[in-house]
Parts: C-alpha cells; sequence; structure tokens
C-alpha cells in the first residue's frame, strides 16, 4: 500500500498555482545552516518580500514533524533561524526526515524535489553545491548536480559556491546534460565574486528570453533542470584573487581540523566570514536577493507562457 505523502502547501501558494500564477521556491538551508541569528530569519523575510513585492507568490519550503511544507508562516520561519535539532536534507534525507516526522531545513536538491512535486517551476537560492576540492579521491559531490539532471525545475542561483572546484563542477553538469545559462555575462559567476574565469556554456540577457528557453526545452521532452547563473551585483562582489586566497587557506584549516561530509560547509563559510571580517555574509545575502528578483521576473515570464504548467501535484 503506496503511503500518502504528507504535502501542505500554504493557501496563497495554492490560489496562485490554482489560479497559473508565478510562484517561486526557496529553500531553509540559508536560514538553519548558512547563516546566524538574527540575520538569518530578516533574510528570508527580506527574500520573501522581495519576490511578493515582483509581482510572484513565495514559497519557503522545509519538512516541519514530517511533513513537507511549501509556503511557511513566520512562526516556520522563526523556529528554522533558532533550532538547534533542525535536520540538513537532501535527496537521501528526505524520506527519513518524512517518515520518522523530524524537522529539517531543503538544500537545492531536496527543493526542487519538493518545489516539483508542488508544481513551481523556479526555484531562487544562493548557489548550489558541486564537486568539491579533492573529489578525485574523496568523490564529495553534491547530489544538487545530480538533481538538476533529473527533476525539471529552473534553478536561480550566483554559480557553484566559490570554494568548489568550479572546472569539475561545469565537466559534471555538461555529463549530465543540464543546461547552463549565465544571466547577462559570458563568463560563469563564482558566488562572491562576479567572474570565475570560465566560460559560461550559454548566455541569456533577458527573463522572456529565459523562458522562451526553459519552455523549448520542456516541448522537447528534456527532464532536466535548467541551471541560471546570475552575477553578484558589482557593488558587493569580492575579488576574485584576494577571495581566493582566503578559501585556500580555510580548504586547508577544515583539511587539518579533520571537516567532512555535510558539515564542510556551514564550517567553511563561517570561517570565511571571519576572514572577510563579514563581507562574504554582506555578499552572500546579496547576490541571494539579486536572485529573487530574477526569479520572480523568470516565473512570470514562465507562467504568461505555460497557462496552464501551474496546476498543484498535491492537489
Amino acid at each position: 500500500m503506496t503511503p500518502v505523502l504528507p504535502v501542505i502547501v500554504r493557501d496563497d501558494v495554492r490560489d496562485a498555482l490554482a489560479r497559473g500564477g508565478a510562484v517561486v521556491a526557496l529553500e531553509t538551508t540559508i536560514l538553519s545552516h548558512g547563516m546566524p541569528y538574527p540575520r538569518n530569519l530578516a533574510v528570508a523575510r527580506r527574500v520573501e518580500a522581495i519576490v511578493r513585492d515582483c509581482g510572484a507568490v513565495p514559497a519557503t519550503i522545509a519538512v516541519m514533524d514530517g511533513a513537507i511544507r511549501v509556503g511557511l508562516d513566520d512562526a516556520a520561519l522563526e523556529h528554522l533561524a533558532t533550532a538547534g535539532d533542525v535536520m540538513k536534507l537532501s535527496r537521501a534525507d528526505l524520506p527519513y526526515a518524512v517518515a520518522m516526522q523530524r524537522t529539517g531545513a531543503t538544500t537545492v536538491a531536496a527543493t526542487m524535489i519538493c518545489a516539483h512535486l508542488a508544481g513551481i517551476d523556479v526555484f531562487a537560492t544562493g548557489g548550489i553545491g558541486g564537486v568539491h576540492r579533492g573529489a578525485e579521491s574523496s568523490f564529495d559531490i553534491s547530489a544538487d548536480l545530480h538533481e538538476l539532471a533529473r527533476t525539471p525545475v529552473a534553478v536561480v542561483c550566483a554559480g557553484a559556491k566559490a570554494l568548489l572546484d568550479l572546472p569539475k563542477t561545469l565537466e559534471v553538469l555538461e555529463t549530465l546534460g543540464v543546461p547552463v545559462v549565465t544571466y547577462g555575462s559570458d563568463i560563469f559567476p563564482a558566488f562572491w565574486s562576479r567572474e570565475s574565469g570560465l566560460r559560461s556554456p550559454l548566455r541569456i540577457d533577458e527573463p522572456d528570453a529565459l523562458a522562451d528557453f526553459i519552455v523549448t526545452a520542456r516541448a522537447l521532452g528534456m527532464t532536466s533542470g535548467t541551471l541560471v547563473a546570475q552575477p553578484i551585483p558589482a557593488e558587493y562582489e569580492i575579488d576574485a584573487a584576494s577571495m581566493r586566497m582566503r578559501i585556500d587557506l580555510a580548504v586547508s584549516q577544515a583539511h587539518r581540523e579533520g571537516v567532512t561530509g555535510k558539515a564542510v560547509t556551514p564550517w567553511l563559510l563561517d570561517r570565511l566570514f571571519r576572514l572577510t571580517d563579514g563581507a562574504s555574509l554582506d555578499a552572500n545575502v546579496a547576490l541571494v536577493e539579486n536572485n529573487a528578483r530574477l526569479a520572480a521576473r523568470l516565473a512570470l515570464a514562465i507562467r504568461a507562457r505555460r497557462p496552464d504548467a501551474g496546476r498543484s501535484r498535491a492537489d
């Protein structure tokens, strides 16, 4: 017997999907594991407000007491921002958290799964996971890359986090057949910096053209997601060379201290916050807000082209 999947879609999200409106999915790992309190809560509220101001509906996603929640109220946001026992959920952990009635924040991969389940086309985040440095011996590759290959959700980000091996990350995405588009630039961004030095596979400069590309891919029967990489606003970027030096130092320290697995990225982000005197966090906030604006515009453009695409699979 197939169990009934507990999916709770907030009323405004459900209404928007039912009428073919624009909805933007938002992750919660950045809230529970990516930023310190109370900055994390303020950013979550601000990003939701940006999506609304652009004419779309925000759908922040998490698992709360075993239920997949698509759209959170403020009390849930505050709980995720302050609680110390929130799981970090990727594809492998998501069914466990639901079955065991746990609470967990969704990574890029888990957010994509839940967004697609609800019928949401577009997801805004900071940066995706990718191929970790030294993956040739550790085999540490984020599940985000494989999720992009199998789940048809457009992910708007600032590229992969620059503490990863970006050339190998792009190579894996190409191997998996994931379209990688940089918005407004020929060069793939490096999260805190506008340019990684790596040429972008594709470039598109307008949300309408992005929507045309994504809708065409679906019409061709392609079932992968689309990675939309948007460079951080110039006034908030950190020079790539100086950032690379700090990243190298932080990665070396993590190796010496034996930090591994899911703990690596949060540990490195905290260390970089200290090494940059807080500039890395300010940049992170700016790029997340910037991505939310583009994601809302993209969601509106896609819905204008696919008026019947918003029916919730959770109904």
